[in-house]
């Protein structure tokens, strides 16, 4: 199995990297590809020294897989020639997301989807695959009528430079800017671009991308996203209106029973999701789940993951996991 990885020395590449060799993926060959800036740099794979390569060397070598977290720019010029030459693309960017002839997978919910034919594959933004992940099953049982959510996200999901700025803040450094203002001891309700609708791109996202996962366009979305001062992990404090009324211990179980979920919702002795104990973790904690009693039919949740592992590295780790044990590349 030859693997490239594009964008293999970016915050989230060097996730993909940990995980491929953790979760034990069948590399026999590993193709890191970079920006020119950095080929002929070395990273290193299971002890084992690779020097990072161009786009064109890489296609030219054909992979059978190649693992994109370089940027939409790059994916929508990239993506196809690999697709070209046979390789199966998993795109972490938001270039192939919201294309209707791509598959948006996150593979416990939806990988059946996927078959040969599918060369480019769009991994979901951060934020919604973990969201989507604790409300596929309750939607399968009550049916979602309306989401509400707010979104505390991490710098990382910036990327390196946002990490940096953090850092500087905290030392009293003085450096480069990846937000517009500080973000250390402050919260800034700004993830990603405007829209000309007045929500943020990232807002947009978990509209669209929620809808699309979930395969049902009826699904009301509406989001905050906000920028908070901690390193790694996103949280997301999430509404829910159902269609159909539940039982709190139903919810309770089904969450309980959900693969990837882990429930951590006992308030007697203070256990809840934190993003402190989700980091470097591959599950989604949810917790503080109790009834709103604003509105019938009607939950509130508490959503935690690391946005650089469930998030973003192995959930594509994921799905080049079920296409190789499904003999689909």
């Amino acid at each position: 199995m030859k693997v490239a990885l594009v964008g293999a020395t970016g915050l989230v590449g060097e996730v993909m990297l940990k995980v491929l060799e953790e979760r034990s993926f069948p590399v026999s060959e590993l193709i890191p590809v970079a920006s020119e800036r950095s080929i002929g740099k070395e990273i290193s794979f299971k002890g084992k020294p690779y020097k990072v390569c161009g786009m064109t060397d890489a296609i030219g070598q054909k992979p059978d897989i190649a693992l994109f977290s370089a940027g939409g720019g790059t994916s929508k010029e990239w993506a196809p020639k690999f697709a070209e030459v046979g390789t199966t693309v998993i795109d972490n960017s938001s270039a192939w997301r919201m294309d209707q002839t791509k598959k948006l997978v996150v593979p416990e919910i939806n990988a059946k989807a996927l078959s040969s034919d599918d060369k480019i594959i769009a991994n979901p933004n951060c934020s919604t695959i973990q969201m989507v992940m604790a409300l596929a099953p309750l939607h399968d049982k009550y049916k979602i009528k309306r989401i509400v959510v707010s979104t505390y996200q991490s710098v990382s999901g910036t990327g390196v430079k946002a990490v940096k700025q953090l850092e500087n803040e905290m030392a009293g450094i003085k450096g480069e800017m990846a937000y517009p203002y500080p973000i250390h001891r402050n919260a800034l309700p700004h993830c990603d671009v405007f829209e000309e609708n007045g929500y943020t791109k990232e807002e947009m996202k978990l509209v669209r991308e929620t809808q699309k996962i979930l395969d049902d366009r009826t699904i009301a979305v509406t989001a905050t996203a906000v920028r908070i001062p901690t390193s790694g992990g996103h949280s997301e404090s999430v509404n829910i209106e159902f269609e159909n009324d539940f039982d709190i211990q139903d919810v309770r179980q089904i969450l309980n029973n959900t693969p990837g979920v882990t429930l951590q919702d006992n308030i007697d002795v203070n256990t809840y999701p934190m993003p402190i104990y989700a980091h470097g973790k591959d599950d989604v904690f949810v917790g503080r789940i109790r009834r709103d009693g604003s509105q019938p039919n009607s939950l509130n949740m508490w959503i935690v993951s690391d946005n650089l592992r469930k998030g973003a590295a192995t959930n594509a780790v994921q799905i080049a996991e079920y296409l190789v044990k499904n003999s689909l590349v």
